[in-house]
């Protein structure tokens, strides 16, 4: 499936979101997000972005990475862990806050990152301590890295709290990957699927995975990857092999619940930074769901 002819083409709409540079917010979009700060829903498809996007910006604190979210367009984002605990430490009343301080600015937490939930060396109280934080947080799901091993330990804890413990993927699934036992030992578990990874490790198209486990995805992460046959580098969107667009535009078409995270992995130009290139992204995700 290819909507690029019908819709726009991904390399001409590069030049009308280099224009965007670092958007403050889009105000009409505002009815359908809290009616303050940035909004990136369109076409009812919550585009957000993971913070590990601006690891490149110098300052990592909290709020640091807020102004970077909302400089960005951005209303919903994948908190990555070591933010909240830096601001935190161990207080749910400090994680309360953050999450206040998120919202007052407009930006929702709907996934914070734990890499290590499940691990052999991460304890059944760290376990508890990361899905209290992520509901202290408002998060519905926690991340990580796709195990199996992890996937038997964290699956009764996550029905336990509530809270969705979903993969991540890099180059190392493949189109049946979910078929095997993995989801099997949670109905919370849930799958982040990370479709630019997909596409440069396989030659079968992403888009038939995503209808095919669609009621167990909690999110995309989106990347444009070169395909396995070109080597798989990390474009900047529109540039690469990965059906960013016709991706959305699934989620939109079956109004399926299903976040849609940038996660900024090209090299950054020298005439700019991460919150301008996440901008980009944005944009482009806009226009594709126009």
């Amino acid at each position: 499936m290819s909507l690029q002819g019908t819709v726009f083409s991904r390399r001409s709409f590069l030049g009308g979101v280099a224009a965007a540079g670092a958007a403050s917010w889009l105000p009409g979009c505002r009815s359908v997000c809290s009616g303050k700060g940035p909004c990136s829903k369109f076409g009812g498809v919550q585009v957000g972005v993971i913070t590990y996007s601006y690891r490149s910006m110098p300052d990592k604190s909290a709020e640091a990475v807020l102004a970077q979210v909302v400089g960005s367009g951005v209303s919903s984002i994948e908190l990555m862990g070591d933010v909240v605990e830096k601001y935190a430490g161990a207080s749910l009343e400090k994680v309360a806050e953050l999450r206040k301080m998120y919202a007052d600015a407009g930006v929702g937490i709907h996934i914070v990152k734990f890499g290590n939930i499940g691990d052999k060396g991460c304890t059944d109280e760290r376990i508890a301590y990361y899905f209290n934080v992520a509901k202290a947080l408002g998060a519905k799901a926690i991340t990580r890295e796709i195990s199996e091993e992890a996937a038997k330990r964290v699956g009764p804890m996550a029905d336990q709290h509530g809270v969705k413990v979903a993969f991540h993927n890099h180059t190392q699934i493949n189109a049946i990957t979910y078929d095997g036992p993995i989801l099997s030992y949670g109905k919370n578990l849930a799958i982040n699927l990370d479709i630019g990874h997909y596409v440069a490790a396989n030659e079968d198209c992403v888009l038939a995975v995503i209808e095919k486990y669609h009621d167990r995805i909690f999110s995309l992460h989106l990347k444009d990857r070169k395909n396995k046959a070109n080597k798989g580098a990390n474009m900047p969107f529109g540039q690469g092999d990965t059906p960013v667009v016709e991706a959305l535009q699934l989620v939109k078409k079956n109004k399926w619940r299903i976040h849609a995270d940038i996660e900024l992995e090209y090299p950054v130009p020298q005439d700019s930074d991460a919150v301008r290139e996440v901008a980009k992204c944005v944009q482009y995700c806009r226009q594709a769901l126009a």
